[in-house]
């Protein structure tokens, strides 16, 4: 077993969010494909994390005594750990910009009080959003799209799929480009924390805080070492260094970034099931990997922190 390369995904959404998988249902495909490990970090909301870590704890179990069917990839079954996670959505100079925390203590009071707020913010936004599209002679509500997708965060994404399937565009980047993109008179804004109140958050709940795909923002790499200097004097753990858009230069780019400021690594596939089609959990595209090893220098930095 020693010499078995074992891999992880910590990066991967559920359709409490935006993706199109039920929790239980990715601890199912985590096995499948072969992960021992994967987080759970859907946008503004942990409301996926029971039902992941009860369904890792019924395959651990069975595994144990024995009685776990056959896995249909053929692979050897491995136990497999649930990182309860969240992905946050933040703005620094009028850029989105991503904050994942993982292990945090999703349940502390002071936790949910705070995701309570984004929720609360977000469905403001989405009926005002939802309005806008009324105007424009869609037949559109928040209370449609909550029928329409039952248990998830309403986001962007979802409203792309209304739109699709309802007719009113060809393609969900259609959908984007006419409805819902920022620049849009459609678009309504919604209030998001910065980087650095995520990560202070995240920290406070006994988690760690990551930059997700720093290379998905575009910027300078002069703008994106100061936005990661700051974030390192506010208590950043690591950054998202292997990604599965990433070219091997840009890999070898945030890499860098992280030796500069010593910074762990992380990496993860962003799985959105049939939202993101093509795109694998624990492999993205097909050439993603990410050793066991950078989940093993996180713990010791979630072990050894002060």
């Amino acid at each position: 077993m020693n010499n078995v390369a074992f891999h992880v995904d910590l990066h991967v959404h559920s359709n409490k969010s935006d993706g199109s998988l039920a929790p239980a249902e990715l601890v199912w495909l985590a096995a499948e494909k072969g992960l021992s490990a994967f987080a759970l970090t859907d946008h503004d909301t942990t409301d996926g994390i029971s039902e992941a870590l009860e369904a890792a704890e019924e395959y651990n179990r069975k595994l144990a005594e024995g009685s776990l069917p056959p896995l249909s990839s053929g692979r050897e079954p491995l136990p497999l750990e649930v990182i309860p996670g969240i992905e946050f959505s933040t703005e620094y100079e009028g850029k989105d910009i991503h904050i994942v925390g993982l292990y945090i203590d999703y349940e502390a009071p002071f936790f949910r009080k705070q995701i309570q707020s984004f929720v609360d913010s977000r469905i403001a936004r989405n009926r005002k959003m939802c309005a806008n599209l009324n105007g424009a002679g869609i037949d559109i509500s928040y209370e449609k799209l909550l029928d329409a997708f039952p248990g998830s965060v309403i986001t962007r994404g979802h409203y792309s799929r209304y739109l699709l399937e309802h007719g009113y565009v060809k393609s969900m980047p259609e959908a984007f480009d006419r409805y819902l993109g920022d620049h849009t008179k459609y678009f309504v804004p919604r209030e998001k924390v910065t980087p650095a109140q995520a990560v202070e958050l995240i920290l406070k709940a006994g988690g760690l805080p990551i930059l997700a795909h720093p290379i998905l923002y575009h910027m300078s790499d002069t703008r994106l070492d100061r936005l990661v200097q700051g974030l390192k004097e506010a208590g950043l753990i690591g950054i998202e260094a292997i990604y599965s858009t990433y070219s091997a230069a840009e890999e070898r780019q945030i890499r860098t970034l992280a030796a500069k400021y010593g910074l762990c690594l992380s990496g993860g596939s962003d799985f959105h099931g049939s939202t993101k089609p093509n795109l694998e959990m624990g492999t993205g595209y097909g050439k993603l990997y990410i050793p066991e090893d950078i989940l093993t220098r996180l713990k010791e930095k979630l072990h050894n922190r002060d």
